[in-house]
């Protein structure tokens, strides 16, 4: 099978159901003279033109709102934030528009509409650029929140999402737009709210999401070693969340550890936790453990951005925590 980047992946998910469905389109800030500011929209202005594939303003509010507007009129629009740190100018858009225009209306209008973009630390771009949102979004009834973690998953992700009637919040990571993964060339869908198990194990269940399941990986990869074998998850969207198949692996393990990148106050880990301990405290031997960035703005001198963000290390300590090591 072919090998594909991420950023590749998310361009052939949009042209193919750009090129299904008339009434899609893509808006955001240099998506198409630019093809992108993560090349993510490579060539569509060329195929689609400037009708489909709209450079906008820097005015995140504005063009959120014409989005929502052209979604309740019929459209199937899916706007480009640069970094969902710019997306909170537009959230009143977001939440207060798109969210509850179907409740509201007494399901007389749907919203198919697509917010896609990068979130939470790329590097040295300091606390105002390298925020998650996964939590604040997923906290809203009305929008359906989905994270994907490599290429195959973005794409049949991405045209699900597209394709769905309710509103969409689909993030994405600056660090994983270059990675490289097989995508079919033969089309394929991914049901919106369904985990997948990335590895079975019997020792302790370890749960995450988009690119912190890099570091989840790695983890169950060194507790390998050492003959502790976890059971990898990753949720894949997060609004909804599949509670069901984390609570059958941990009926199997017994343990639970979950690493996600966003702070630990209200996080996804933190209704997990609850959840699990609500539904499978019987079969719970050791307390549930996340491994979240630390309770601070994030900085910008590396060495300060590594002590604050999940990691490998914290990740086998907690793993080594729950199962009395």
């Amino acid at each position: 099978m072919r090998e594909i980047q991420f950023r590749q992946a998310l361009g052939e998910a949009m042209s193919e159901e750009m090129r299904r469905d008339e009434k899609v389109f893509l808006m955001g800030e240099e998506v198409a003279e630019y093809n992108g500011a993560y090349k993510v929209s490579q060539g569509m202005l060329d195929e689609f033109g400037p009708k489909r594939v709209i450079d906008t303003p820097i005015a995140e509010l504005g063009f959120a709102g014409l989005g929502v507007g052209a979604a309740v009129n019929g459209l199937r629009p899916i706007v480009e934030f640069m970094t969902f740190n710019f997306s909170l100018v537009a959230i009143d858009q977001v939440i207060n528009g798109a969210a509850k225009f179907k409740s509201m209306s007494g399901g007389q209008f749907n919203v198919p509409i697509v917010f896609r973009g990068p979130t939470g630390n790329a590097g040295q771009l300091s606390s105002q650029h390298s925020q998650n949102f996964e939590n604040w979004y997923a906290n809203t009834p009305g929008l359906k929140v989905v994270v994907p973690s490599n290429p195959y998953d973005a794409k049949g992700l991405l045209k699900s999402s597209i394709r769905d009637d309710d509103p969409v919040i689909f993030m994405e990571s600056e660090l994983m737009y270059g990675d490289k993964g097989e995508v079919p060339e033969e089309e394929y869908l991914i049901p919106i709210g369904q985990s997948v198990t990335v590895k079975e194990g019997s020792d302790v269940t370890l749960v995450s999401f988009g690119k912190m399941m890099k570091v989840a990986n790695e983890a169950a990869e060194e507790m390998a070693k050492e003959g502790v074998q976890a059971e990898v998850i990753d949720l894949r969207t997060v609004r909804p969340i599949d509670y069901a198949a984390i609570i059958e692996s941990v009926k199997k393990t017994n343990r639970l550890v979950i690493v996600e990148e966003a702070w630990p106050l209200a996080s996804i880990s933190s209704e997990l936790s609850h959840h699990v301990q609500k539904n499978a405290f019987d079969y719970l031997d050791a307390p549930i453990h996340r491994v979240n960035s630390k309770d601070l703005p994030l900085p910008y001198a590396p060495t300060l951005i590594d002590e604050i963000l999940p990691n490998v290390k914290r990740t086998i300590d907690a793993i080594n925590s729950v199962c009395y090591r």
